[in-house]
């Protein structure tokens, strides 16, 4: 799990990302066949089928940007493209909402290059200068014009992980990071994949019933406790359905990638878990929920996740990995 002395610069080349996610889910070249840079904002001017196409074809930046947060603090994050392109502008409500700084980028020739690899690169480069205490950099982009980025970011020290889209990225820009995450492998897309589907019956479930189902652990696990926490039950009833669940997802969020870092270990620390859910969402505290501590907000979620309270340390997995 990340240290709290790791701090994360993160810069989205975001035109490649949607590109690339467009021509993986509909075949290369398709986001210039069916002419999606050409589409206004919002959307209007828009076919049935071509917002269908796009509504397939969309990116989770949440996603993204979850993944980098699991390396440590996520100091600068950063978005290039051109926001004119209806499909850009689209994004634009989640990547703010997320902190995240919209860098503008008209084209400077007819053929749609708005240069983002040569401001992304300057950006980098100036921020891992001005900004010393920066450990990890973190590149969302296929892109073989950043090889040499990549490998400026190592000899200056710092930690470099890349992201990409399978068919849109270079083999070459994957080798000169120190670490490379394909997009459809991250942990909140695979997951989503068949978690998503069973998440609101997972909420509603209730616990006592999640409880039997699990009282027998797997072999070499720890047995989770079987104690319930009536008082979280309590306020769990005294908040709206809808902000249950965005805390839910938010505790399973978490667990994914805390999962994903310590692959060796069926549980992981709480505390750990907790501080990369503050991470996600600043705004979380189990105090202000009403929950006593961080302990009886888990228990709230037994058919989400299980706690083993056998020990001083509070060990934590999800249920369904």
């Amino acid at each position: 799990m990340a240290t709290p002395e790791q701090r994360v610069a993160v810069y989205i080349d975001f035109d490649n990302i949607v590109i690339s996610r467009y021509d993986q889910v509909h075949g290369r070249g398709a986001w210039r066949k069916n002419n999606v840079y050409r589409l206004g904002p919002g959307l209007a001017d828009a076919t049935d089928e071509q917002k269908a196409r796009i509504h397939a074809a969309t990116v989770d930046i949440s996603a993204i940007l979850d993944y980098a947060a699991s390396f440590g603090d996520v100091v600068v994050s950063r978005a290039y493209a051109d926001w004119s392109v209806g499909v850009n502008a689209s994004y634009q409500k989640q990547l703010m909402e997320r902190a995240v700084d919209l860098t503008q980028l008209f084209p400077a020739t007819a053929q749609m290059k708005n240069g983002a690899d040569i401001r992304l690169a300057v950006d980098v480069i100036e921020d891992l200068f001005r900004l010393p205490d920066i450990t990890h950099v973190v590149i969302a982009a296929g892109d073989s014009d950043y090889i040499p980025l990549a490998q400026r970011a190592k000899r200056l020290g710092r930690y470099v992980v890349g992201v990409g889209v399978a068919g849109g990225t270079s083999r070459s820009l994957a080798a000169a990071c120190n670490e490379f995450a394909d997009y459809d492998s991250m942990p909140g897309i695979r997951a989503a994949k068949h978690i998503a589907a069973d998440f609101d019956e997972a909420v509603e479930q209730p616990e006592a019933e999640q409880v039997a189902t699990d009282a027998a652990p797997k072999k070499g696990s720890r047995r989770a406790s079987s104690a319930t926490a009536s008082t979280a039950a309590a306020s769990t009833a005294s908040t709206s359905s809808a902000s249950q669940k965005t805390w839910t997802k938010l505790l399973m969020r978490a667990l994914q990638q805390a999962h994903e870092r310590e692959v060796d270990s069926e549980w992981v620390h709480a505390s750990a878990v907790k501080n990369l859910m503050v991470r996600l969402d600043p705004t979380f505290n189990e105090k202000a929920l009403g929950f006593g501590s961080f302990s009886e907000f888990v228990k709230s979620r037994n058919s989400i996740a299980a706690l083993d309270e056998s020990t001083q340390t509070r060990l934590i997995r999800l249920r369904q990995r």
